[in-house]
């Protein structure tokens, strides 16, 4: 990726980054140098099957990648919620956030979904809490309260410009950013796994070691998505992702996958599944996509 002169000098304070100790293996650094082989998957037969339309990248650093409807837009639902919390990391390096700084949760910020934020109504919770609330149980209102107490929508968009993603929109908040509207609170999956990359596998990354290690472990832990990119990686792999789903068609998950032998896959899944879908059949197509991917990479057996 092409790296503007300005966005280059704003990031050069965080010093080059390598991966994180948790990470099975460094071998994200020649990944910005050469560039992957796109190899041809047809996903066609699997819409067709199922009535929906997917959106799909995996790109092994440095090496192979697969595309479907990678340019193309898709309403991204909760998966904004790990890129929130890098977001919210990052501010805590430049010392305009503190992690055990106590937001005042309220009734008035409730919203669908709220397992971490509802139960604290009348007290307190942390940035660090309201961080892993977001990203390990895609709690609503906490990803409500921790963009307002960033600064509101203008600062999350500018920060995904300052990762070097021109192309994402950020327009509403929880849970109006899910509804369908334009381009409104869209993503492509190429633009996806280049956050990704970026993100955890560059050594222009943004965050430090110990904010990768952080947000990597919320990642691992979260419960969601088990039919999803879990389901359809090998056995033996391990899978750090953040799943979102719309609850009339849009089921996503995003992350990056890594193989007992220690190779590391960035997938990032969108999927809007027809109407007469169920959360199952919706699922099962990310998980076999992913199957797919994984096979034609040839890390099967990795």
């Amino acid at each position: 990726m092409t790296v503007r002169t300005d966005r280059r000098s704003v990031l050069t304070g965080f010093g080059a980054l390598g991966l994180i100790g948790c990470s099975p293996r460094a071998d994200a650094v020649a990944a910005d140098v050469v560039r992957p082989t796109s190899l041809a998957l047809d996903f066609g037969p699997l819409e067709r099957r199922h009535g929906g339309r997917l959106g799909f990248t995996a790109v092994v650093p440095g090496g192979d990648r697969i595309d479907w409807r990678a340019s193309e837009r898709f309403v991204y639902c909760s998966t904004f919620k790990m890129y929130l919390a890098a977001a919210v990391l990052e501010r805590v390096q430049r010392g305009e956030e503190r992690l055990d700084r106590a937001v005042p949760v309220t009734r008035a910020d409730m919203v669908n979904h709220a397992p971490v934020t509802e139960p604290a109504i009348g007290s307190t919770l942390t940035i660090e809490t309201l961080c892993k609330a977001v990203v390990e149980v895609s709690d609503n209102p906490a990803a409500n309260i921790l963009i307002r107490e960033m600064g509101g929508l203008d600062v999350l968009r500018a920060w995904y410009r300052l990762i070097g993603d021109d192309s994402t929109t950020v327009d509403r908040l929880e849970p109006m950013m899910n509804r369908l509207d334009g381009d409104k609170d869209t993503i492509t999956p190429a633009q996806s796994a280049e956050n990704l990359q970026r993100l955890f596998l560059s050594e222009e990354t943004p965050l430090t070691p110990e904010s990768k290690t952080r947000l990597l472990r919320w990642m691992f832990d979260s419960p969601t998505g088990m039919a999803r990119i879990k389901a359809g990686v090998p056995a033996g792999w391990r899978v750090a992702h953040k799943t979102g789903t719309g609850g009339y068609g849009p089921t996503n998950d995003i992350g990056l996958a890594y193989a007992p032998s220690g190779q590391t896959v960035i997938i990032a899944a969108y999927y809007h599944g027809a109407a007469s879908s169920s959360d199952a059949d919706n699922e099962a197509v990310i998980a076999e996509a992913t199957r797919m991917a994984v096979a034609a990479l040839g890390l099967a057996t990795a």
